[in-house]
């Protein structure tokens, strides 16, 4: 193996690292970072990337530069010896056959170009990554995900944050800033959910259809990043049309026995106004 396909690997792993830490840094730098990770987080992630930049560029001096002297050394005072001479000889003899073997097909000169075009495409998907995550703008998570992930779900992880929901029913409770996940959470685990009934409520975020006049009121709960993130909704009713799919609301209305008898959910909201909004600077629930 040649010392470049020896060394493509590694040049390809730091400068892997060193898109990611640049993407990162750049994602802080602009206020995005929220939208990919929880912000409890993001003081600790950024240290990460800060090291990682200079770190992968130190690294890739020192793949570059060991490329550079991977040669053999001459012997002392610049000349060769006889044993040098001997295995000189013997590196251009199976040299000579390592290429008779390549241009007859064998697998050595098949694999070595196979290795060649995988490290070649792996640095294209890390350069065209890199490049659209600077360039194209980041997008928060769909309704299409959050149907992909169950919002309808009749039970909630420990993602969202529930384990303190039993308490969330006292009396002693101010429940008027309560989020959807805090409402999704309470109306899951409540055994008794009459005393709902007719709690008012204003709630935030994006509409996910379910048909006949109806729409889920969705947030995506993040635990960690965007990959763990859980979407957490409350049914809505509407005399009204139903916005579109993905359209950030704010919905006002009271809670209600669901209509649907066979439904998971046991309390919906039965909205008096749905007013359509812009998306919110931090779109996610934690």
């Amino acid at each position: 193996m040649s010392s470049s396909e020896s060394t493509a690997p590694a040049a390809l792993g730091l400068g892997s690292v060193l898109a990611v830490a640049l993407c990162t840094l750049w994602l802080a730098l602009v206020g995005h970072l929220d939208l990919y990770i929880n912000p409890r987080y993001a003081v600790f992630t950024i240290v990460l990337a800060a090291l990682a930049v200079p770190a992968a560029v130190a690294g890739l001096v020192v793949v570059a530069r060991g490329h550079g002297h991977s040669h053999g050394d001459e012997a002392p005072g610049g000349g060769h010896t006889h044993d040098d001479e001997a295995a000189d000889g013997a590196r251009t003899t199976g040299g000579t056959a390592a290429r008779a073997r390549d241009r007859g097909g064998r697998p050595g000169g098949a694999g070595r170009r196979t290795r060649a075009v995988l490290g070649w495409a792996a640095a294209a998907v890390t350069v065209g990554v890199t490049v659209a995550m600077l360039v194209l703008p980041p997008t928060t998570l769909s309704a299409r995900t959050a149907q992909q992930r169950s919002v309808d779900a009749a039970t909630l992880s420990n993602a969202t944050g529930t384990q303190g929901v039993a308490l969330l029913g006292s009396d002693s409770v101010d429940t008027s800033d309560y989020g959807v996940k805090d409402w999704a959470a309470l109306i899951r685990q409540t055994t008794d959910t009459s005393a709902l009934v007719g709690k008012r409520v204003e709630l935030t975020g994006f509409v996910v259809p379910a048909g006949d006049g109806s729409f889920t009121l969705t947030r995506f709960v993040i635990s960690c990043c965007a990959v763990d993130a859980q979407p957490v909704g409350l049914g809505v009713t509407t005399s009204g049309a139903v916005p579109d799919a993905d359209r950030w609301v704010t919905v006002r209305g009271s809670l209600v026995a669901n209509p649907d008898q066979s439904a998971a959910a046991r309390i919906v909201v039965k909205a008096s106004s749905v007013r359509q909004i812009a998306q919110p600077s931090d779109p996610y629930e934690y």
